[in-house]
């Protein structure tokens, strides 16, 4: 039993080909583009003003260097709050549950803030490895410390995004076997557990798009330090 409740999370295989080739590619599918017109209809409006939205939460606290990277937040922030709500859906895939794939986008987004930071400001960026009026006998541990946190950093990204979905994934499938297995036997108990079971459905909604708010979020803070 507890095999197949981690069945899931493994990619799927059509004639020995992994789909999440697909699964990664198919969310830019489904968002309607612009047209050539005037005026567009209701809900390319309604697209582009929740991307003004999430463009100017996530530019405020940057300078005008940091502007640059708007484009790439954004659709990073857009296309992982698409896999993460598709997952959602039943027989479905999650690929942002799979580690490997989160450390790919956070390994190379923070190692790029951090050349940016050595090459336009070295001073200030070696500077986040020593606070400033450290005590003298301190100055050799603090380094090794901030030194481990830095790289730490791409880590906690990718883990907290994958426990999170992977939390939220086990706990619908174990309350909905509870709730199959519940229903012969005790039908007020599985009604209660079916209610819960709702909740956390909707919990795990903003839970999915509020994961790839705050990834893409400490990206931003990421290289706020760093332009």
């Amino acid at each position: 039993m507890m095999v197949s409740f981690f069945d899931q999370f493994a990619s799927p295989l059509y004639l020995g080909i992994p789909l999440i080739a697909i699964a990664i590619t198919l969310p830019w599918v489904l968002y309607p583009t612009p047209s050539s017109r005037w005026i567009n209809n209701r809900l390319i409006t309604v697209q582009g003003w929740l991307i003004n939205r999430f463009t100017n939460q996530l530019m405020l606290p940057l300078n005008m260097g940091g502007h640059k990277w708007a484009l790439l937040l954004v659709s990073l922030m857009i296309f992982l709050i698409t896999i993460n709500m598709l997952g959602l859906l039943p027989y479905t895939f999650t690929p942002t549950t799979q580690l490997s794939l989160n450390m790919g986008f956070a390994v190379p987004l923070w190692l790029a803030t951090v050349i940016i930071g050595m090459r336009n400001r070295p001073t200030v960026a070696l500077g986040h490895l020593l606070p400033e009026g450290t005590p003298i006998p301190l100055i050799p541990v603090l380094i090794i410390i901030e030194t481990i946190s830095l790289f730490i950093r791409p880590l906690a990204l990718g883990v907290r995004l994958t426990a999170n979905l992977t939390a939220g994934h086990l706990l619908i499938q174990l309350i909905a076997t509870a709730v199959f297995v519940l229903l012969p036997m005790m039908p007020t108990v599985a009604i209660l557990t079916a209610t819960v079971l709702f909740l956390l459905t909707l919990l795990e909604v903003a839970v999915a798009m509020i994961q790839a708010y705050v990834f893409v979020l400490l990206l931003s803070l990421y290289l706020q330090e760093n332009v």
